[in-house]
């Protein structure tokens, strides 16, 4: 179609131009056997004609025809390779805009199950916006068993707990630094804003962590390096963890430095209970270090999620904004600041509680949440965690802990004190029989120790990317 339709717009003001015209169709229309057609086209000359004019003749025809063959082939190509592209565009046009707005659609009903009616309203300097809800309206009582509720009485702290060792209080927060607070009965909640949405993978996986088949696997790309206990049943966890602000290259990269309290394996139904301080520029949409819960009963695939994203963590305490960024940060050969963790079962209900600083309960992960995690913990872990996403196939520059090896100690290096557990009494306990793990030493370590002072300790972390981590 293209070639007649091209051959018929050629203009012959000639007799010999028509000639030659007719023969070049000739060949055109059946190009499949053109070599046998090649002399019953171009042989048919008039009688009259001279050898030389033959010759002559011929070798005009050739030159003609295969230039306009040439010409109408390009022009042919180019008018199918314009179309197929405007038709592309115009479908990659028509669909873009319907993705996104179906996409925009789902992020705000997202959006009006997690932020929740403000009683008041608090800017943080570090432009987090902090609405102080209702505590029994929080994301919490949307659990089916929830509804309707209020949260429990405090539980019974564990024996063995001393406010003394304490160094680091609640008004530790960038958007309490002001003083504002919220009014009693409601609670300060970081809002999730649609900028927030967008950076994740999908609406679906806001707010939670990559599954991953085994704690010690990097397949995934998690690298850690922790100390752990295992072998006896646990009721809970203790450790003073030094805050930093590590380096973090990727918006999808993390480092943190938190608590773990496990149960069941690290396969399909492995439970966690999680907290800590954390970087993560995709989550937050900065690099502030802030104070995180994590929770999952079914090893990270569809339940839990961090903070107050989903429904599970019961918030009781109206001054800590789970996921609000901390002050001050400790520094490199100077000051050093760290914050003080409790993860316990409460021996009355069976609740799993979190207290921050000297005595500040934050709240708790509701014991129906779990299946393993409804009896006691298997195991205990502390430490820091970083995702190495590899960018252009070497390892990552993002730094765990404040970015230096353990080897290099107080005031340079990030560490773990006074680690303990809580047994089965509901008494705190040092730690012992601490195990120590890096996946990749030559990237990030531990080293532990014990002393009258800081008790269980270790210092861990490092740069990620150097000559002995290429």
């Amino acid at each position: 179609m293209c070639l007649m339709g091209l051959l018929g717009d050629v203009s012959v003001t000639s007799r010999r131009r028509t000639t030659i015209q007719n023969r070049i169709k000739c060949c055109l229309f059946d190009h499949s056997r053109r070599k046998q057609q090649d002399s019953r086209c171009f042989h048919h000359s008039s009688s009259s004609s001279s050898p030389h004019q033959e010759a002559s003749f011929k070798s005009d025809t050739m030159f003609f025809s295969s230039s306009v063959l040439r010409l109408i082939l390009l022009l042919c190509l180019f008018s199918f390779s314009t179309a197929s592209s405007s038709d592309s565009t115009s479908a990659e046009q028509t669909l873009r805009p319907q993705e996104e707005i179906q996409k925009l659609k789902l992020i705000r009903e997202e959006l009006k199950k997690i932020n929740k009616p403000a009683v008041k309203t608090v800017q943080s300097s570090d432009g987090d916006t902090i609405d102080c809800v209702s505590t029994h309206q929080q994301p919490a009582f949307d659990h089916p068993l929830l509804k309707g509720q209020r949260p429990v009485d405090p539980p019974e702290i564990p024996k063995g707990f001393s406010k003394e060792e304490e160094s680091y209080e609640e008004d530790s927060q960038l958007w309490s630094l002001s003083g504002e607070s919220c009014p009693e009965g409601t609670i300060p909640i970081r809002r999730t804003t649609e900028q927030d949405m967008l950076r994740a993978s999908s609406a679906g996986r806001f707010g939670r962590k990559l599954r991953r088949a085994r704690r010690d696997s990097t397949s995934n790309g998690h690298e850690h390096a922790v100390g752990y206990v295992t072998g006896r049943q646990y009721y809970g966890a203790k450790a003073s963890i030094n805050v930093w602000s590590p380096r973090v290259t990727s918006q999808y990269e993390f480092s943190l430095s938190q608590i773990w309290v496990i149960a069941g394996s690290f396969t399909h139904d492995l439970n966690t209970i999680e907290a800590g301080w954390q970087i993560s520029p995709e989550l937050y949409g900065d690099t502030f270090p802030r104070f995180f819960t994590y929770w999952t009963s079914d090893a990270y695939r569809t339940t839990g999620c961090y903070n107050l994203l989903c429904s599970g963590f019961v918030q009781t305490n109206r001054r800590i904004a789970i996921g609000a960024a901390i002050s001050p940060r400790s520094s490199y050969r100077g000051r050093q600041f760290d914050i003080s963790l409790l993860i316990w079962k409460d021996p009355k209900h069976g609740h799993w509680w979190l207290q921050f600083g000297s005595g500040a309960l934050v709240g708790y992960w509701p014991s129906f949440l779990f299946t393993h995690l409804k009896q006691h913990g298997s195991m205990v872990q502390f430490g820091g965690e970083i995702v190495n996403n590899r960018p252009g196939g070497s390892h990552t520059s993002t730094q765990m802990g404040s970015g230096h090896f353990a080897g290099e100690g107080f005031g340079k290096a990030s560490y773990f004190r006074n680690l303990q557990i809580v047994d089965w009494d509901n008494t705190l306990i040092p730690a012992s029989n601490l195990k120590m793990l890096a996946d990749h030493p030559n990237c990030y370590d531990i080293r532990g120790g014990t002393n009258r002072v800081w008790g269980n300790y270790f210092y861990y972390g490092g740069p990620g990317k150097n000559p002995r981590c290429p």
